[in-house]
């Protein structure tokens, strides 16, 4: 599946309706998935903010976020695995920030996976820089994480 070769949607907010969609793609993407009962219970949080992109009612993609005090978290971040490398997670990211700059969001932060070379180079590109490290941050592998931020 390359963007290129098919028209998918521009990002939309997710709700819970999309609990389902968001379910079985973070089970393709993460070794640690959310339960389908946290994404609806999220999704009905006012501060956690989720967009998605689609093509042919199927999620390609999506970023999920929290939204508070001026500050923008970035949760999760994912691409179906047969979608990846088409630009989707850098248009949802872009399309996020956007949108929640408007709500006042001030600064983004978030956590990634050291080994994790394609998203840190994705969040690299958009400006964002290393302030932390979090020693054996994940618990399924024991891998550290890498804290960035960007002033919005």
């Amino acid at each position: 599946m390359k963007q290129q070769s098919f028209d998918v949607s521009d990002p939309l907010r997710l709700t819970p309706r999309d609990a389902v969609a968001l379910s079985v793609l973070e089970h393709l993407c993460f070794s640690s998935p959310w339960k389908l009962e946290q994404l609806e219970r999220a999704l009905e949080l006012p501060h956690f903010i989720a967009y998605g992109i689609k093509y042919q009612e199927k999620l390609l993609a999506y970023i999920s976020l929290t939204h508070i005090a001026g500050e923008l978290e970035i949760l999760n971040l994912a691409t179906h695995p047969e979608a990846r490398r088409t630009g989707l997670a850098r248009r949802l990211l872009i399309h996020a920030v956007s949108d929640t700059r408007r709500l006042g969001a001030e600064r983004l932060v978030l956590e990634v996976r050291t080994g994790n070379i394609p998203a840190r180079n994705l969040y690299a590109s958009f400006g964002m820089i290393q302030t932390g490290l979090r020693k054996h941050y994940y618990a399924d592998t024991g891998e550290d994480a890498l804290v960035l931020h960007k002033m919005l």
